[in-house]
């Protein structure tokens, strides 16, 4: 017997990877009845409709949004307060509003104020995604075992932050609420810092002139390959992650200025006690990633091989 879905309508604005995998997640779950997807790019739409993630597409972000009793921000951060100015006069009375971006500080104080009192407004951030954009990245398991971090503002309807969170469960998430502040000082070095680094050390060894393009590719291993994964992220979307923490963000790059500093100082000096130590104390970390089940413990950096024939190797 199927589980009772959980809202009514669900209207996502933008047909992005994550909103394409909130449409699937949303779908085979039975989380909501009825899925309305909309985005500016007509060849986006086309391309989520032929992938079958809603009901019902318009490009017209206002009527995707009318009668919908969740409504959830897919676009860059950056875009946020466009977007909700365009819906919100269009919003029924007692509807979430949410979204799936990576900076929750920024997203609160541009949201907030143009929330009338009768929108309920909770923020979140799905921590799970992959290098890859558009609807066809969308991934219907995405956020099974990952998760998913609330940053309701003060005073938010308990019953309404209970909703979203039964949501994002059903969806297969792990829900966790905390303070937007405290949530962007937290994705700032697990998240924005790595990437901010993969996006310099590719640049990086792309300049470089004494080794050439051609080799950098050629004899790219596992380290760099993986950093060049990062690095092919949605460049509008990263833009704005930077932009809009960029207190957090430069604190940590801060912090790691100073520890790579200290260990630019070891290698000088030959103090292999030291580079040991620290090698092991962060191996130990990775160890506890893929124990806490958010990684997995297979050769080649957590890929999958397939023979010839298709079937994965042990």
């Amino acid at each position: 017997m199927s589980e009772t879905a959980i809202f009514e309508k669900l209207a996502i604005i933008g047909a992005g990877m994550i909103g394409s995998s909130v449409a699937q997640a949303a779908r085979l779950t039975g989380a909501v009845n009825r899925i309305v997807m909309t985005d500016r790019c007509d060849s986006v739409l086309r391309e989520a409709n032929a992938l079958s993630l809603a009901d019902d597409y318009t490009q017209d972000a206002a009527e995707a949004v009318v009668g919908a009793d969740l409504v959830m921000l897919a676009v860059p951060v950056g875009a946020m307060g466009v977007a909700a100015e365009t819906i919100l006069p269009f919003m029924r009375s007692g509807a979430i509003l949410s979204d799936v971006g990576s900076v929750k500080g920024d997203v609160l104080s541009t949201l907030d104020p143009l929330v009338p009192g009768d929108i309920h407004l909770i923020p979140g951030h799905p921590v799970a995604g992959t290098e890859k954009s558009g609807p066809s990245a969308g991934i219907q398991d995405l956020f099974d075992g990952r998760w998913c971090i609330l940053t309701p503002p003060p005073g938010a309807d308990q019953s309404a932050v209970e909703k979203l969170s039964a949501f994002w469960e059903r969806l297969g998430s792990k829900v966790e609420t905390m303070d937007a502040a405290h949530h962007d000082r937290v994705l700032a070095i697990t998240s924005h810092l790595p990437h901010l680094i993969a996006y310099n050390i590719v640049g990086t060894a792309s300049d470089l002139e004494e080794v050439t393009r051609s080799e950098v590719i050629k004899y790219s291993a596992g380290g760099f390959r993986d950093f060049t994964r990062i690095a092919a992220s949605d460049p509008v979307m990263w833009r704005d992650v930077f932009l809009t923490n960029k207190e957090a963000v430069l604190e940590m790059l801060g912090r790691f200025t100073e520890d790579l500093t200290a260990l630019q100082r070891a290698i000088r000096w030959g103090e292999g006690e030291s580079l040991e130590k620290l090698f092991s104390r962060t191996r130990d970390i990775r160890t506890r990633i893929i124990d806490a089940g958010q990684d997995e413990d297979v050769v080649d950096f957590g890929r999958h091989h397939t023979d010839s024939e298709g079937k994965e190797i042990e």
